[in-house]
């Protein structure tokens, strides 16, 4: 195994077993400024019909009261969960680095990115676990629903590397085995956004196979913060060139 990039962080809030069940699944949240997003993700996840669920806030250094409304929630939601755990990073890290504190910090076996202005349906965690379980892959994702200022249906599709070539078309939010994002070296910080299409392209190349469930199970959120509306968008060129460089089967 590979060991991730360890950051530090402080432990904001904690609670639950410090063992978890062989089959607990972490949701690993990264928070940065969402303050006004951050509840309605936390209450999906907590509407999971799925019980062994491990969740993890990192926090990101945010300017705002994001973290307060996080430990404000935690404390009254505790007892939903298996465990649960707020940290926060001692400086800005950027959302790469953030994913991978999570992911180093889960007990789970499994872990389910996720961001504070997204959320996922009652039966996500339970769906994707369950194909996971029936083919064996190293990760499971579904059709998106994009909702806020644009409402419509995510481009999701079969795992193939013929399709990857041109373009991504899986979103973060994936319930990946965490021996897996170990095994990849987990997120990479690609500069101007992107780091999900590079994490894809590093499971291709170590024939890592991932599983379509063809169902709406996560929504998400464009706004005028979103990725999707900002730095991708107005840095395309440069992003491209960065994740070409570092995948040279891509043809863009």
């Amino acid at each position: 195994m590979t060991a991730l990039p360890v950051n530090k962080f402080d432990v904001l809030f904690s609670s639950g077993s410090a063992n978890v069940p062989d089959d607990a699944i972490a949701v690993a949240i990264s928070l940065f400024n969402y303050e006004t997003f951050i509840v309605e993700c936390l209450d999906s996840v907590a509407a999971q019909i799925y019980k062994n669920v491990e969740l993890i806030v990192v926090d990101d250094c945010s300017t705002d009261d994001g973290a307060m409304v996080v430990a404000t929630w935690m404390e009254a939601n505790a007892g939903r969960f298996v465990s649960i755990s707020l940290i926060r990073h001692s400086r800005n890290r950027g959302l790469a680095s953030t994913r991978n504190t999570a992911c180093n910090y889960a007990k789970a076996p499994y872990v389910f990115i996720l961001d504070a202005d997204n959320e996922i349906y009652p039966r996500a965690l339970a769906r994707l676990k369950e194909a996971l379980d029936d083919t064996g892959g190293g990760a499971a994702y579904s059709q998106l629903e994009f909702f806020g200022d644009l409402k419509r249906i995510g481009d999701g599709d079969i795992w193939r590397k013929e399709t990857f070539i041109n373009g991504n078309y899986v979103d973060a939010m994936a319930l990946v085995r965490k021996d897996v994002i170990q095994q990849v070296g987990g997120y990479t910080h690609i500069e101007g956004g992107w780091e999900d299409y590079d994490f894809w392209c590093k499971l291709i190349e170590r024939g890592i196979d991932a599983v379509f469930v063809p169902e709406l199970l996560c929504r998400y959120r464009v706004h005028g913060n979103s990725m999707l509306r900002t730095d991708t968008n107005r840095n395309a060129a440069d992003v491209l060139l960065q994740v070409q460089m570092r995948h040279p089967w891509l043809n863009f």
